[in-house]
């Protein structure tokens, strides 16, 4: 009975068991929103480990998963403008081909094939455009890929490895999606809180800055409690329509508001709106 014993727990405990080790390329995945757009890659990091990397393990004149294991994908909640060629909304798989002196750069609709090197679909190919890779000299030891240079309507995705760097450019649609919620929210029943928002987007992409006034004092009228962030983004649209003693006057009103609700931040801006603009 003990020998049976010992021989069932180890064949259970053979069954179930599982190694675990590190993974020399982990997986990494970003979410990113660009103005209105949602991105997400999902790619594998190779280290270089004492290798040459470019013009080595990673081959000029070859195609390349950009990354390791799996291939790596991207996605665009929204149709897109990459290098100022469009892009369906969808999810791709990121293929490269490198140059010393200029990457081609691949969506592909396939987005689990791995190493497509071999397979090749060329009418798989969403989109081909060309990118012009920078060279530093700090050592980067792990692929990375990043967006960076993040606006409303534009971001920049970065292939990062060894001493390269290439920029890749993606444009999102936010000017028109932003349009469409202000209209439609505006014509329906508006809240404070909505008015506010359609002002203050007006202001930061220097639309009518007139329309964007009335929105905001309708806001101001609408609130029950009033609001230094609200009179803050109030006078700033009133100082760049060059209305510097109704600016002035919104600013105080934002500054009194802000000290007594104990916001350093807003008080030390407003102090420097009121320094500017009495000059």
């Amino acid at each position: 009975r003990l020998t049976y014993f010992l021989l069932f727990n180890f064949l259970v405990t053979g069954t179930f068991a599982q190694v675990t080790t590190p993974q020399p390329s982990p997986r990494s995945k970003i979410t990113q929103q660009v103005g209105l757009t949602q991105v997400e890659i999902d790619y594998s990091r190779p280290s270089a480990r004492g290798r040459q990397i470019m013009g080595g393990l990673v081959r000029y004149g070859d195609i390349w998963r950009t990354g390791a294991n799996q291939n790596t994908t991207v996605s665009f909640s929204d149709p897109v403008s990459v290098e100022g060629q469009t892009l369906a909304a969808g999810k791709y798989a990121l293929y490269t081909r490198p140059f010393a002196n200029q990457w081609e750069v691949y969506f592909y609709k396939k987005n689990n094939l791995g190493d497509a090197s071999s397979n090749w679909e060329q009418d798989q190919v969403a989109l081909t455009v060309s990118a012009t890779p920078v060279y530093f000299d700090p050592m980067v030891e792990t692929f990375t890929i990043s967006l960076s240079n993040l606006q409303s309507n534009s971001a920049s995705m970065n292939l990062i490895w060894e001493h390269t760097l290439v920029p890749i450019s993606i444009v999102v649609p936010t000017a028109s999606k932003a349009q469409e919620s202000i209209d439609k929210t505006l014509s329906g029943e508006p809240k404070a809180g909505d008015y506010y928002q359609a002002a203050v987007y007006y202001l930061q992409e220097n639309k009518d800055l007139k329309k964007a006034q009335s929105w905001m004092e309708k806001a101001l009228e609408m609130r029950e409690k009033p609001a230094y962030w609200m009179y803050r983004q109030y006078a700033l649209i009133l100082a760049k329509r060059n209305d510097k003693n109704a600016a002035l006057k919104a600013v105080k009103k934002s500054l009194a508001l802000a000290e007594k609700a104990g916001n350093k931040d807003y008080v030390l801006m407003n102090k420097a709106s009121i320094a500017e603009w009495s000059k």
